[in-house]
């Protein structure tokens, strides 16, 4: 997977708290900027996450990857790559890219996979609120990597 192959991007900048002892970002803080480009992602798609919290669907993470490629320091302005990469009733799969700003250097990359379930905690057995949302955005950009 390339940039390109991703929907949306957003930008943030390391704090200084961010970082540990050896002056890099601490390895949890990748999870952390996942969520960001997820939530951006969800709001510049048009259904900020805080509308399917109202709407009923709670998206708890039940698996996560993040492999680290090359370390992010204080003041880097980094990239947050984030698409849709798979869609179930009861699951949906974010996919995430994270680059240095200045060099265009992999970071890190993962995916976060989310349970789809009610406010209670129970799990939707067919299809929930923003099901179909979720479908039309993995296969709008399905539709345009046919195209290329």
């Amino acid at each position: 997977m390339t940039e390109k192959d991703y929907t949306h991007v957003s930008t943030i900048r390391v704090r200084y708290s961010e970082t540990d002892q050896m002056g890099v970002v601490y390895y949890a803080n990748y999870l952390d900027w996942f969520e960001v480009a997820r939530t951006e992602f969800c709001r510049l798609m048009g259904v900020p996450y805080s509308k399917w919290e109202e709407d009923g669907l709670i998206l708890p993470v039940v698996e996560s990857h993040c492999r680290y490629k090359h370390p992010a320091r204080y003041d880097d302005q980094i990239q947050l790559w984030c698409r849709i990469a798979d869609v179930k009733i009861y699951t949906v799969t974010f996919e995430y890219r994270l680059l240095r700003a200045s060099d265009y250097k992999l970071i890190a990359e993962g995916w976060t996979k989310h349970g789809c379930t009610d406010c209670k905690g129970r799990l939707y057995k067919k299809e929930h609120p923003f099901y179909k949302w979720i479908v039309s955005r993995a296969e709008a950009k399905t539709e345009g990597e046919r195209r290329k």
